[in-house]
């Protein structure tokens, strides 16, 4: 191997190591005649969202403060640490922006306490001026929502729990 493969060699490297600290799908980078582009493959699972939810998990439910794009929150005995990893979460499916309000001064799609319906619009997510209306998979209660209405999310990001 050659002194210029080496350098090849180790510039994609470290950018699959960026790939993997940023959890991007895709990078490329060129400097002069030089064009690195490295992809990471990512498989999805497949589940569907009527995943059976663990109610012993959740205390009890209360409606925090709506106001000024304020987060909803939940009382979960011993706090609300690893709540994103309650059975009942529903993640962000894109990157872009959720709304949790059909519009600007309307009233929230749902609040923590509101009986859902399966097929019941839970939020938007904005992805490329694209409106995504994200539906409940399963009728429920909204026991907690993560987000505060106009926030950015990441693939994978816990937006609402239902059980």
């Amino acid at each position: 191997m050659d002194q210029g493969e080496d350098i090849n060699a180790t510039a994609v490297r470290s950018l699959a190591e960026l790939l993997s600290e940023t959890n991007l799908t895709e990078i490329e980078y060129q400097t002069g005649s030089l064009r690195i582009k490295v992809v990471r493959t990512v498989l999805q699972q497949v589940v569907p969202l009527n995943t059976v939810v663990n109610a012993a998990n959740v205390a009890s439910a209360d409606v925090g403060n709506r106001g000024g794009g304020a987060a909803v929150n939940i009382n979960v005995t011993g706090g609300s640490a690893g709540l994103e990893n309650h059975p009942g979460v529903i993640e962000a499916q894109m990157v872009g922006t959720v709304y949790l309000s059909p519009g600007p001064g309307t009233v929230p799609f749902v609040t923590v306490g509101n009986a859902v319906s399966q097929g019941d619009t839970l939020f938007i997510i904005e992805a490329m001026k694209v409106m995504n209306m994200v539906k409940s998979p399963r009728s429920g209660t909204v026991r907690h929502i993560f987000v505060k209405d106009s926030q950015p999310v990441e693939y994978g990001d816990p937006i609402i729990i239902i059980d």
